[in-house]
């Protein structure tokens, strides 16, 4: 008999069938592989935050339930969460998502069923690090806003530093709207020439410039039906700011050397991390064209304003990397504490880029603080985060130093515990929430 594997620590496996008895052994096919299983009932019992789910497998029915369900945080899961689909020729369309679903035929085959299961899990493990997480206030704030907005086709506003996570609040707003299924198109208006840039928007015909061999579609027409993200809107020429104006205005376009109008049913949402009141009042920035993008802004605060976010981040960030020994990178209490105090000027993106860094140098899969670049530990002493002595010393102890590392190694203890949620940490301490989040920040 072949013997059952060890446990997998990632995620559950969202189990969900019209059939009782169905569902009752799919999950005891999923278990013996080595998952932990879910159902649609106890997801809908479970906080928000902690829906994460590795794959769902569904018939049509429970499939349709999930979609149609209320609630940005299901959506949310549905879009992002690779779905094994029953086949039990049900030929009913079905809502998608922009994760992958794949077709599972009845009666299912272990293999089968074993290769789609780890797939999903190496998918979910590049997703996670693409998701807006954190439990802080301000990304309460920007979660909500994106919930009332999406819906809508508002022109949409994001601003914030390099590195904060703006375009993934335009794909989520996207995902979450009625276009989700039409496409999604980004554009760096920072990194296209000027002179190019027009081109590149509305397209060109052929013979219309030097180089223009053929006819070409722009992003306008690529966006039709979806959404156009318009990326460092804030270094966007003047002349071309007039011509985007236009659009906004009128909802049409012309192809570079054409006299052809054009519709564009496209959302438009915009980011920039400049100050685009301040670029107004200084000539560089059309008002008229401030004011047609920022009718729903979404400001995204720098990681430094959500450090109380950083542990939940992380254990999103690090999941998703298998070291070459097999195992998922974790960092010691030292090393987090070290990285819950640096300022983080590169933001989430800066976060993301060490995670993979240390993946890449540190196969065993344990970081220390030796191990993370100089940077990242100046001012710290590995000493005083070490854990607290339990006797006193013969040349004695500086107590306020030691107490408070106490206090810092309790509030590591109880983050552990709580997987980063700062809320479920602070009733383990019987402390408010809002006391918790402050000696984060000061720690």
């Amino acid at each position: 008999m072949e013997q059952e594997q060890h446990k997998d620590v990632s995620a559950p496996i969202l189990v969900a069938h019209h059939d009782a008895k169905v569902q009752q052994d799919l999950s005891h096919r999923i278990e013996f592989l080595g998952y932990t299983t879910t159902t649609l009932a106890d997801l809908r019992d479970m906080p928000g935050e902690s829906r994460a789910i590795t794959a769902i497998v569904a018939d049509a029915k429970h499939y349709e339930d999930l979609s149609a369900s209320p609630g940005v945080s299901l959506r949310e899961l549905l879009l992002s969460t690779p779905v094994l689909m029953l086949d039990e020729q049900d030929q009913r369309p079905l809502p998608r998502g922009s994760a992958p679903l794949w077709p599972v035929d009845v009666p299912l085959k272990r293999a089968r069923l074993a290769h789609l299961l780890m797939q999903a899990k190496r998918y979910r493990g590049r997703q996670r690090r693409q998701r807006l997480t954190g439990d802080s206030m301000c990304i309460a704030k920007v979660r909500h806003a994106i919930e009332q907005v999406a819906a809508f086709d508002t022109n949409v506003l994001i601003t914030g530093e390099s590195g904060t996570g703006k375009e993934l609040v335009a794909r989520t707003i996207h995902d979450l709207s009625d276009r989700r299924d039409a496409p999604f198109v980004p554009v760096n208006c920072g990194a296209i020439p000027e002179d190019l840039l027009e081109s590149e928007l509305f397209g060109h015909e052929k013979g219309a410039f030097t180089g223009a061999v053929a006819t070409r579609k722009g992003r306008f027409e690529l966006a039709e039906g979806g959404t156009i993200f318009l990326d460092e809107i804030g270094d966007m020429a003047m002349p071309m700011q007039v011509k985007l104006l236009r659009v906004l205005q009128e909802r049409c376009f012309e192809r570079v050397g054409s006299g052809v109008t054009r519709k564009a049913n496209v959302r438009v949402v915009a980011a920039t991390h400049r100050d685009l009141p301040e670029a107004v009042a200084e000539g560089d920035f059309r008002e008229d064209l401030f004011y047609r993008l920022n009718v729903f802004p979404i400001a995204m605060p720098p990681l430094r304003k959500r450090l109380e976010d950083i542990p939940r981040l992380l254990k999103e960030l690090v999941s998703g990397y298998d070291t070459t020994s097999g195992k998922t990178l974790r960092l010691q209490s030292c090393a987090l504490q070290a990285l819950a105090q640096y300022r983080w000027p590169g933001n989430v993106r800066e976060l993301g880029n060490l995670v993979e860094r240390l993946a890449i140098l540190h196969p065993t899969g344990v970081i220390r603080l030796s191990d993370l670049p100089a940077k990242y530990r100046q001012g710290i002493d590995e000493q005083t985060l070490a854990e607290p002595v339990t006797s006193l010393p013969e040349h004695g102890i500086v107590l306020k130093d030691h107490l408070r590392q106490l206090e810092r190694s309790l509030i590591d203890t109880a983050l552990a515990r709580s997987d980063g949620v700062v809320a479920k940490a602070a009733r383990l301490l019987q402390i408010r929430r809002t006391t918790l989040v402050e000696k984060l920040r000061v720690a």
